[in-house]
């Protein structure tokens, strides 16, 4: 009698492993990995200075674009603090690098946490507070550490700012765009991998019940006000760390940049990537990132020719309003963002050329 062996039709899963594990496939897992290859082993040595400076932005902006979307994406919890709290990372490690001498590979986590522990100060309201009332607790977290950064003089420096010393990495030095793009895009890599993972443990789990129904987790003996905070201590832990990485990058820091705009930029950021998705953060930049760049360059050219000057048009409400309007778009056309766009595409590709 004839053996018939079946295939299966699909992606089945069988055994506990089978389900956690980060790359399902084999084919899968080759492409993750020529993706890496080519991002560390091809692109920066193809890129001009100015391509791989913006690279290196969309790196720094990935890492804390990833820690907003642990907080709003995955948890439901609005913040308006996340400028304030990637500034807390940036005086920290300035402030360790200059005054304590602290060596740069340990400035960087301990940045992350004291931004962490400041992000869990002002998260307390969390436990009473949730929507509009959070979204204005957070503003006031925002409006406070802007001052403290500026007014603060003997630990800040107030306008005059703190310029950082070279980082050195075991006697290696960098001071290239080249070297800070291995360093940017291996923290980026680690980071990603940490939150993928986060979100399919308990706690993960925990942040997507707290978002979705936050009375019936605490049913289900969630402690919501414990996991609240935890989500405000590991999003700030991202905020922080990518500003003291942008502060080694830029050498010398000012309050200046840390204000409301930033957080504002960084919700859209999460907005158009993709609202409860790693890999919406980094589509969130990277179109952020280049948006900016983009309207840089468009402005440079509207000056040169008078556009500006006669219309009697300012340049600043300019960019808000391009923020604006790409966040409206996305939000009416596209609420998933971007990290839905590029399943759909995907699908098509997958499914092509049948249409179910």
């Amino acid at each position: 009698m004839r053996k018939l062996n079946f295939h299966p039709c699909g992606n089945y899963k069988e055994r506990y492993e089978q389900e956690i594990t980060l790359f399902e496939t084999d084919f899968g897992r080759l492409w993750s990995g020529i993706g890496i290859f080519s991002l560390f082993a091809i692109l920066p040595f193809i890129v001009s200075p100015y391509f791989l400076h913006v690279l290196n932005m969309v790196g720094i902006a990935s890492i804390a674009a990833i820690g907003l979307n642990i907080l709003i994406g995955y948890t439901g919890q609005i913040s308006l603090g996340h400028g304030a709290f990637i500034g807390v990372g940036a005086y920290a490690a300035a402030i360790l690098a200059t005054t304590l001498n602290v060596p740069f590979i340990i400035t960087l986590p301990m940045a992350g946490l004291i931004s962490a522990m400041v992000g869990m100060i002002f998260g307390i309201p969390s436990g009473r507070l949730k929507g509009l009332y959070l979204t204005i607790a957070t503003l006031a977290g925002q409006i406070i550490i802007e001052y403290v950064l500026v007014h603060w003089e003997t630990l800040t420096k107030g306008t005059m700012g703190i310029t950082l010393p070279r980082p050195n990495i075991f006697g290696m030095e960098l001071e290239s765009d080249l070297s800070f793009f291995f360093l940017i895009f291996s923290c980026l890599v680690v980071m990603i991998w940490f939150a993928v993972n986060l979100i399919r443990t308990k706690y993960g789990r925990a942040f997507i019940a707290i978002r979705d129904n936050d009375r019936a987790a605490e049913g289900m003996g969630i402690p919501l006000f414990r996991y609240k905070l935890l989500s405000f201590g590991i999003s700030s832990f991202y905020a922080g760390f990518a500003g003291a990485i942008w502060a080694y990058y830029m050498v010398s820091i000012t309050s200046e940049p840390f204000t409301l705009g930033l957080s504002v930029e960084y919700i859209a950021m999460v907005i158009i990537g993709g609202l409860g998705s790693v890999s919406g953060s980094i589509y969130g930049a990277v179109f952020i990132t280049f948006l900016n760049e983009l309207l840089r360059w468009l402005t440079g050219i509207m000056m040169n020719i008078g556009v500006l000057t006669e219309s009697g048009l300012n340049v600043a409400p300019l960019r808000e309003f391009f923020f604006g309007t790409a966040i409206v778009l996305f939000i009416l056309f596209e609420p998933r963002g971007l990290a839905e766009v590029w399943r759909i595409i995907r699908s098509n590709f997958k499914l092509w050329p049948f249409a179910y």
